[in-house]
């Protein structure tokens, strides 16, 4: 082993002075192909002699004089991302070197597993990774954003154009049953070492916010993605098996950056954002829309116009149009993004500070909106004899987000398109002397939540022998969530005479603690062509949590209403507190023989306090294999192949993401009171048999590179069958239960391929291009569920079909002779109910995937990312009104409705009171006709960029930027947006944005 490395930033002065005949001193400068190059280290080879180049590239190193018996030294000069230069000493004295960027070779490129590293190369798992050169300068609050697109088998869905909003994200489709809110699906995310949450926020608190945050808060929107390093995703069993239950449905591991440079340096970012809707509906104009009211009327025999049709009395101008999704939902959103950073150290000591502000409104007709401040503090050191190495790490963040109690994106697309101005010719908001419920009033309440975040993580390593290192990783996070929706009796129509006797407010507030401790031997051990690496540890993890939720009605005077004591109506909703402990012994066994034979055995045996005490333990493991079958002697010749390797892994995996005390009996405190008492309820049955859900991984690959690594490609297949489902079994009714938490023989597979391909098809001095493409073809069934057809789950899953399917009428179209829709009744009862949704249409993606391509001419980068999917999901019809039924506007497509004169028409003719015709809109809803193709293309980001470096000034480097999210899109869905089909709330938005980052 060679001797420590001294690290200096300017030649030894002192010992040139004591032996001027020993000594002599050379300079340099080190540059790529954008300037010149600080931090680089210049060490003389097989000695302890080093320095770093300075903020203009240059060098400073004193050397011993050679004699002719002297060995023949070497400059060595490396930094991480360029390939590392050998230099032959001679009797010049000024050196200027160029390096080359590394173009992440396979021997080099290192992969964090999450107990482990390794080299890409050597990897036996599916691991994918996205570095920060992907992840920072994107417009984007979730770090699940900036990587949609990127890796092949994690599909990632924006749950709403909302900031502050939830992300849905699968790694290799769903496993267990349960809808998407439930959590059981879930990745486990990895920050730094610390487990972090997984589920949504505030769903489990009564979630005030939902009618405008729907599927609840990301907890990932706590992480600035600017201090991202990297991001894993961990798929297969041989990469997740070591994580136990917790990485049944995949993980994901996030690094944040960490101090590198030995020199001080400071970094400056600013970035603001505009934001839009990209696309409305197109909507009927008020002449379509009077006219559409006007024949509802008349088809249903009404020759007096009612008192409440506003829109046509004259109670409400007829000739007057407004946009209402310009009006309610129009608004160009700003975000502004600034950073400031501080990184450096010495040569045992690294750290880096980072603080950020985010500040986003909304589309919306209001200022306020999304505010994030955060803060990243990382502190490396090593011992002198580089035997001890500590990691410290501290990520904490702010978030509150003020918005309206509901989304206006629906009264944008109903409200009717003559309706009233929204203000009075004094500005206040007008109500059309009762007659117009004014969307804006919504403005006059305010959903408010506020989030704290804390990631505290201690990895420390230290080496006890030679081939024995000691490890502990230790980790705090804790999360606070509170939520308040404000209603003021001044949100509803003043016509009701309402006061604030009918103001309500709520509060629901969620705490979370988890502390985890993770002791680990390391044990690794060469000889010959023989490596043997050893690894132990265990996992003891406590969470605990604490949700309440308190409402209050009939204030005095609104002034009071944010205290909810002042109410004279009190009502105590959800209380509850949790523990969860989780124990587990792990290990991993990997054996490598003559660097192209890899071998890697994990297991793990996990306790979790979610089952009673005779199923409380499971035990998982995988097998990992690889053959990199390129360094076999009949492929050395094979000037085409630069890398060719064969993997192949199998594993179980277990899952116990269930809830806590669900194998107990359990009761809900029932409010309403009994002879003054309180009393319970009993709300579920014990089951103490139930055992941990099990799934058995299996999957083989075949990675290749060709032409010295210039074309690198990779397919996979996987199979993934999931048992023993934890699943609400039927109880006959007379249990007082419909339901018993059980196992049941239910078997779900997933199985699909992967592609992946990166090529870099340009390199020379002032031209690079590189293009990186990734598809997935999943496929997600359920083999089997013995007694399905008995229990209530049949009416949502198929034996022989995916999980996420709906089951719905088969339209037959409208009857030319009626309008009347119609719809084939599967029983020939004549009548069309429950029985007749025979139609099975799956919602799943068929396929999908992004494309990237980066391009640069000397200091300018030009990269864009486009993402496609192939699916079927909602249209427009999902929310089809019988036409003119009532005073809703409706899209532009219902226009054509059928008549005597168009006996072809897509719809039923309009009607006000006809019952025949309002008792077929339900099941048309609940039909086929909903669905339709709902795929498309998305330019997903497009980033320009330019550097300049300006060491005279002492600036590394000042990169300006231009950005767009969401810029465009291929598709032939008719919605708002392909990717989001929900009705009635916001879809992601369409963002530009311009930015500079500065070093110095």
């Amino acid at each position: 082993m060679d001797n420590q490395v001294i690290l200096t930033n300017k030649p030894n002065s002192n010992s040139n002075k004591i032996n001027q005949d020993y000594f002599r001193e050379i300079k340099g400068v080190v540059n790529d192909d954008l300037g010149p190059l600080a931090g680089v280290i210049v060490k003389i080879k097989s000695t302890n002699k080093a320095v770093t180049t300075s903020l203009d590239g240059s060098f400073t190193i004193d050397i011993p004089k050679q004699s002719n018996t002297d060995k023949e030294l070497f400059l060595e000069i490396s930094l991480i991302g360029y390939k590392t230069q050998l230099i032959k000493i001679t009797n010049q004295n000024f050196f200027n070197v160029t390096l080359e960027v590394n173009d992440q070779l396979l021997d080099e490129v290192i992969v964090n597993a999450g107990y482990y590293s390794v080299k890409d190369r050597e990897r036996t798992g599916s691991i994918a990774r996205v570095t920060a050169k992907d992840i920072e300068f994107q417009p984007v609050v979730n770090p699940l954003q900036a990587i949609q697109g990127r890796v092949a088998g994690v599909d990632i869905t924006q749950s709403s154009g909302v900031a502050g909003g939830n992300m849905d994200i699968e790694i290799r489709g769903r496993n267990f049953m349960g809808d998407k809110l439930s959590g059981r699906n879930n990745p486990l995310y990895i920050i730094d070492g610390v487990p972090f949450l997984s589920d949504a926020l505030g769903l489990s608190s009564g979630n005030t916010g939902i009618e405008i945050l729907q599927n609840g808060i990301s907890p990932l929107n706590a992480i600035n993605p600017n201090d991202i390093e990297s991001i894993e995703v961990l798929k297969d069993a041989d990469a997740t098996a070591i994580y136990g239950s917790r990485g049944a449905n995949g993980v994901v591991l996030i690094t944040t950056k960490k101090g590198k440079s030995e020199t001080t340096r400071f970094t400056v970012s600013s970035a603001t954002s505009f934001s839009k809707v990209p696309k409305y509906m197109e909507l009927m104009n008020t002449q379509q829309y009077i006219q559409m009211r006007e024949e509802a009327f008349a088809n249903s025999g009404t020759t007096t116009l009612p008192v409440n049709a506003y829109d046509l009395n004259g109670t409400w101008d007829r000739d007057r149009y407004t946009n209402w999704q310009k009006e309610l939902i129009g608004k160009t959103a700003t975000t502004q993004d600034i950073s400031l950073g501080i990184n450096g150290g010495s040569n045992l000591t690294h750290f880096n500070i980072n603080l950020n502000h985010n500040n986003s409104n909304t589309v919306f007709p209001i200022d306020k909106g999304y505010k994030r401040n955060s803060v990243l503090i990382g502190i490396n050191h090593q011992s002198q004899d580089n035997k001890l190495h500590l990691n410290l790490s501290t990520s904490y963040s702010n978030q509150s987000n003020n918005l309206p109690t509901m989304d206006l994106t629906r009264q944008a697309l109903t409200l009717a398109p003559n309706a009233p101005a929204l203000h009075d010719q004094n500005g206040n908001l007008n109500w059309q002397e009762g007659t117009f419920t004014n969307p804006l009033a919504q403005l006059e309440g305010s959903y408010e939540n506020k989030t704290n975040s804390l990631i505290l993580n201690m990895n420390l390593s230290y080496s006890l022998f030679k081939n024995l290192d000691f490890r502990i990783n230790t980790g705090l996070t804790t999360n606070n969530l509170e939520e308040r929706n404000i209603i003021p009796h001044t949100v509803f129509n003043p016509s009701d005479e309402y006061t604030s006797e009918m103001s309500e407010s709520s509060l629901a507030t969620s705490q979370s603690q988890s502390f985890i401790v993770e002791p680990q031997l390391n044990y690794k051990k060469s000889w010959n062509k023989h490596t043997f690496e050893l690894l132990v540890g265990s996992t003891l993890q406590s969470t605990e949590s604490d949700n309440q939720n308190i409402s209050g009605r009939n204030f005095s005077s609104n002034a009071l209403i944010r205290n909810i004591s002042a109410a004279k109506d009190k009502y105590i909703g959800i209380s509850s507190k949790a523990q969860y402990k989780y124990a587990a012994l792990f290990t991993r066994i990997n054996y490598q023989y003559d660097n192209k034979y890899y071998l890697n055995l994990t297991g793990r045996r996990d306790g979790s306090s979610r089952f009673a005490e005779n199923n409380r333990f499971g035990n998982f493991g995988a097998l990992g294999a690889a053959w990199i079958f390129s360094e076999e002697s009949f492929a050395k010749n094979l000037t085409w192949l630069s890398f060719g390797k064969l993997r192949s892994s199998y594993g179980i995996t277990g899952s116990d993401n269930i809830g806590d005390y669900a194998y107990l009996d359990s009761y809900t405190v029932f409010t309403p009171q009994y002879n003054a008492e309180t009393g319970l309820s009993p709300t579920s049955l014990h089951n103490t048999s139930y055992k941990w859900e099990k799934t058995t991984k299996f999957e083989t690959a075949l990675e290749l590179s060709f032409l010295q690594n210039r074309i690198n490609t990779s397919i996979a297949y996987y199979n993934n069958r999931s048992t023993d489902q934890l699943v609400g079994m039927t109880l006959p009714t007379t249990t007082g239960f419909s339901t018993i938490l059980m196992n049941s023989p239910a078997v779900v597979e997933n199985k699909g391929w992967e592609f992946t391909l990166n090529t870099n098809n340009i390199s020379t001095v002032d031209w690079k291009w590189s293009t990186n493409f990734n598809i997935s073809f999943p496929k997600n069934v359920l083999v089997s569920y013995p007694g399905l057809e008995q229990g209530t789950q049949s009416s949502f899953y198929v034996v022989g079909e995916p999980l996420n399917i709906v089951k719905l009428y088969q339209y037959e179209g409208i009857d030319p002779d009626t309008g009347k829709f119609t719809f084939k009744d599967f029983d020939d009862n004549g009548i069309i109910n429950a029985q007749d949704q025979q139609v099975i249409k799956n919602l799943n993606p068929k396929f999908y995937g992004g494309l990237q391509n980066t391009i640069s001419y000397k200091n300018f980068t030009l990269d864009f990312l486009f993402y496609f999917k192939k699916q079927e999901n909602y249209n427009l019809n999902q929310y089809y009104n019988v036409a003119g039924a009532a005073i809703v506007n409706q899209p532009i497509q219902m226009t054509d409705r059928w008549s005597a004169s168009n006996p072809n028409g897509t719809y039923m003719p309009a009607g006000y009171r006809n019952s025949d015709l309002n008792k077929l809109a339900t099941p048309f809803k609940r039909s086929d006709a909903t669905i339709s193709d709902a795929s498309y293309i998305r330019l997903k980001n497009v980033s320009l960029s330019y550097v300049l470096k300006i060491p005279r000034a002492h600036i590394e480097s000042l990169r300006i930027y231009l950005q767009g999210q969401n810029l465009w899109t291929i598709t032939s869905y008719k919605g708002m947006d392909p990717e989001f089909t929900t009705f009635g709330y916001l879809p992601p938005l369409r963002t530009y944005a311009f930015g500079m980052q500065l070093i110095f």
